[in-house]
């Protein structure tokens, strides 16, 4: 039997370019070569795309754009069947893929751009669609979704211009300290500021507006900071539930990928079930928001036990060490089993059925 091809997509336009870039060795060195070839698509930090040919120790090292011989540019085809296109020796080759695993983190890669050029394309794609992925991506219309699902979510205000001090003041009169300003549409914790005062918060959301152009303010929920991950189309699974520890201040990007002051406990330091209270409401979220494949949940629990959803990670961090692959490997799915999964389950309708 013929190997499937599978095109991984990695680095990205967005300031989550490094992130990517980890993220991705981690998966391609998990894929299973006696299966499927890989192709290897890259995207500079300027939006470049190429075809690499080189080693995989040159992506981690952020060295893979540099030998031009070892790059012909490429793109996804927007034509229905159409696969990929590699450019050489000034001829377009199609390239026919069966399945396309984007590991883009945040704008540009994210938020549903590239999954619906592999819906145009009808190309399967590891993940969530486009319409889920740009909803994830909004933090406050999925909150707002979710929230008429039932579940619990921060206390918040959203705008897209940026009001004079005056009128900040008034719009936040009802938010109770400290707060969350934070890019409505960006990933790993970048753009975010947690103010304790209300002077602080007009520099905060100009800080924001430089990763997005519409700015979320949002109380802090009282309690633990979670996450769990969900993978499956139509049957859903549930890792075991992660907790956030963090010496001081909040989450941030640097804690995220340093762990100077923070920990990860997996499983979280909770009951039974209270665990399983928190997987089966990242389940509704998952289904509320419309996602498949994989996503992690983000959310609080607070002293009374109840979750409030923040966010859902479409694509989060995916090195053996991040939490979405941990927190499967704690209910015995292995990173190369996982990896697989996700791109079987990328090959699937709702049905069960191939793409065709």
């Amino acid at each position: 039997m013929d190997k499937k091809k599978v095109a991984v997509i990695f680095g990205g336009f967005s300031p989550e370019y490094e992130v990517s870039l980890k993220s991705s060795y981690s998966i391609i060195n998990a894929i299973n070569t006696d299966k499927y070839e890989i192709i290897l698509l890259g995207i500079t930090v300027k939006g470049s795309w190429y075809r690499y040919y080189g080693s995989v120790e040159d992506i981690i090292n952020d060295k893979w754009h540099t030998d031009e011989k070892l790059l012909n540019k490429m793109i996804i085809s927007p034509e229905r069947g159409g696969g990929l296109i590699e450019f050489m020796e000034g001829k377009a080759v199609d390239v026919q893929v069966d399945v396309v695993f984007p590991v883009l983190h945040g704008r540009y890669g994210e938020d549903g751009t590239v999954q619906g050029l592999c819906e145009l394309a009808n190309i399967p794609v590891v993940g969530c669609g486009s319409a889920s992925s740009a909803l994830c991506m909004d933090k406050d219309r999925a909150q707002k979704l979710v929230a008429l699902a039932g579940i619990k979510i921060p206390k918040s205000i959203c705008f897209e211009v940026i009001p004079s001090d005056e009128d900040l003041m008034f719009a936040v009169r009802e938010l109770e300290l400290p707060l969350f300003v934070k890019p409505v549409k960006a990933g790993s914790s970048l753009g975010i500021t947690e103010v304790t005062s209300y002077p602080e918060i007009s520099e905060a959301v100009r800080h924001a507006l430089r990763y997005d152009d519409a700015v979320m303010i949002e109380e802090r929920v009282r309690g633990i900071e979670v996450g769990c991950s969900v993978i499956g189309n139509n049957e859903l699974r549930t890792g075991r539930i992660n907790e956030i520890e963090v010496d001081e201040g909040f989450f941030s990007f640097d804690e995220k990928y340093t762990l100077k002051g923070s920990r990860f406990h997996i499983p979280a330091r909770i009951d039974e079930k209270t665990e399983s209270r928190l997987r089966e409401a990242a389940k509704v979220i998952f289904q509320t928001l419309g996602c498949r494949g994989y996503a992690r949940m983000d959310m609080y629990l607070t002293p009374e036990g109840e979750p409030v959803f923040l966010e859902a990670n479409t694509i989060p961090g995916f090195t053996a060490f991040s939490q979405f692959p941990r927190m499967m490997k704690a209910v015995g799915v292995e990173y190369p089993e996982l990896v697989d999964t996700l791109i079987d389950l990328a090959m699937q309708t709702e049905h069960g059925e191939w793409y065709g």
